[in-house]
């Protein structure tokens, strides 16, 4: 009698998984997102972040410094933080605001990004510290602190381009649809980041800047690269942009493109030695 594929992975598969166990290979282990909170205090500020990480494996990873839109740590920022961090990448999604506050529309996140955006000095300055504290935390969450990088959304990737504009030590800093702006072009000199950003080329809210983002970057001794993404607008890589018109508009396609760009930088900028 001749046995069926499906007869016989239904008498032989049981038997299978119990050699296995009795083998001691045991069952996969299953993904687990850590979303850990972390807070510090800084210039009479306490600030209220999240550590994230996938803790199905144990080796040690590159870390994120990654600043979120300009509606700050929220439920959909944590979110985009676990899908980013997968079992590649440890985060610190990075409070810049300070604690208790958290936009809920968008003119409360104008008025949260406003102070930092009219000082610049003071962005810079929250940002180095918040990855003062992240660095501290290899003992604490499976990070290489030789491996650093800092990415960011929209306002959050003003964050980081100054972050890379301060001269920080970190690997890159990886911009996405942000503010391109600054106060000082001359600190391009201090950049040791390797800097990508990303816009869209129908960002009305970045496209005035792409001139003399491009003319203060010629002035960076580190690589760089400033990619401008066909038909997609503001928000593109933002998931809750769900408008189907206007200037804040989800675009799969750029989304996929420019993360995929993304690994790719960080892949080829962790390997320049240690920083």
């Amino acid at each position: 009698m001749r046995t069926t594929l499906s007869s016989f992975v239904s008498r032989c598969w049981p038997i299978f998984v119990l050699s296995c166990l009795l083998a001691g290979f045991g069952p996969v282990a299953q993904a687990r997102m850590v979303t850990r909170p972390l807070s510090w205090d800084f210039e009479h500020t306490r600030f209220d972040g999240v550590i994230v990480y996938d803790d199905a494996v144990t080796a040690k990873r590159p870390g994120l410094l990654m600043v979120p839109a300009w509606f700050g740590v929220n439920d959909n920022a944590i979110r985009k933080a676990e899908q980013i961090a997968g079992q590649r990448y440890v985060i610190l999604l990075t409070d810049m605001y300070g604690a208790g506050i958290r936009p809920r529309d968008t003119a409360q996140a104008r008025a949260a990004v406003a102070p930092l955006l009219t000082d610049r000095a003071l962005m810079r300055r929250r940002i180095n510290f918040a990855l003062q504290q992240f660095r501290a935390q290899a003992d604490t969450a499976p990070l290489d602190p030789s491996r650093l990088a800092a990415i960011g959304f929209c306002f959050g990737g003003a964050a980081v381009l100054d972050l890379a504009r301060s001269g920080a030590a970190i690997a890159a800093a990886v911009s996405f649809h942000g503010n391109l702006s600054t106060d000082n072009p001359a600190l391009a000199k201090q950049i040791r980041a390797h800097v990508l950003a990303m816009n869209g080329a129908d960002d009305e809210a970045t496209a005035p800047d792409f001139g003399a983002f491009m003319q203060e970057m010629r002035q960076s001794p580190a690589p760089w690269q400033f990619l401008v993404i066909g038909h997609a607008v503001h928000c593109f890589t933002e998931t809750e942009a769900t408008a189907r018109t206007g200037q804040c508009r989800y675009d799969p396609q750029a989304a996929a493109q420019s993360y995929g760009l993304m690994d790719q930088w960080l892949a080829t900028s962790f390997k320049k030695g240690d920083r």
